[in-house]
Formats: structure tokens, sequence, C-alpha cells
């Protein structure tokens, strides 16, 4: 790609929408999740066996992606955290 294309790539101006004003694209239920039903990922896994650890409660591996979020919902209320 040439400076001028990649400028011209640069000046146009999209709105992400994970971050701007509407915020319903991150307020998505995870029972809508397109891969919901995929394993949790990484990230998830090691966020809520913090959370489990904190809340004295067994960490729960296999779950999808959409169960470790509400799981993760719910641990962080137990917790206080993500408040």
């Amino acid at each position: 790609m040439t400076a001028k294309h990649t400028a011209d790539r640069h000046d146009q101006s999209h709105e992400n929408p994970k971050t701007g004003a509407d915020t319903s694209n991150r307020d998505k239920n995870p029972d809508d999740w397109t891969t919901g039903d995929e394993p949790m990922t990484g990230a998830q896994a090691s966020y809520l066996k913090t959370l489990s650890e904190e809340a004295g409660e067994s960490f729960e591996d296999g779950l999808t992606k959409a169960e470790a979020s509400k799981r993760i919902d719910a641990l962080q209320d137990k917790t206080g955290r993500g408040k």
C-alpha cells in the first residue's frame, strides 16, 4: 500500500461501536453472542479463577464464553469487584 493510500485510510473517521456514546453493543446479553458457545477465553479463565479464589468458591473449568461471562458477573457482585 502506498503512503497516500495509507493516509487516506487513516483519514476516514469511523466510530468504534465499543467506545462511542451508544453502549448497546457493550451490553449485549451473553445468551445472544454468536460465539457464546465457544470455550471461554484464556483471559476469562484467568479472571474467573482470581474471582473464584476471592469469593471462596471453586473454579469451574470448561465453561463457554457466555457461561464464563455470567459467572464473572455473579462473582463480581459477590466480591465487589468491577463496580
